[in-house]
């Protein structure tokens, strides 16, 4: 999902269906935000538990224009609460969204 800045809305820029965070990583820009939050992610628990939580990832590579970066930021919490999502992660290097990552961040919900 992303901003067309010219239109100020927010739309589906591409949709990707059972993805992983490495594989997502190689579709983001390297130098404009994103909102990749339709990532469904199937997550097994320490005690043997799955779950499928719905993650909001904040996509805002250092070196984007500052413009876009306030653009998206500001459009941020809007999504999060129309969409009524909890599991929201902010990524500053899209290097940075991978397997581990995700699951060390889905850890912290128990």
């Amino acid at each position: 999902v992303k901003i067309d800045k010219e239109r100020q809305l927010v739309v589906l820029d591409e949709e990707h269906e059972d993805i992983s965070p490495d594989d997502l990583k190689e579709e983001l820009p390297e130098r404009q935000p994103r909102y990749p939050f339709s990532l469904n992610y199937k997550y097994q628990h320490d005690d043997g538990r799955v779950s499928y939580p719905l993650c909001f990832i904040f996509s805002s590579p250092a070196g984007c224009k500052m413009e876009l970066q306030m653009m998206y930021a500001g459009s941020r919490q809007v999504l999060v609460k129309a969409a009524q999502l909890s599991k929201v992660f902010e990524i500053r290097a899209t290097e940075d969204l991978t397997e581990d990552w995700l699951r060390e961040r889905l850890g912290f919900f128990g």
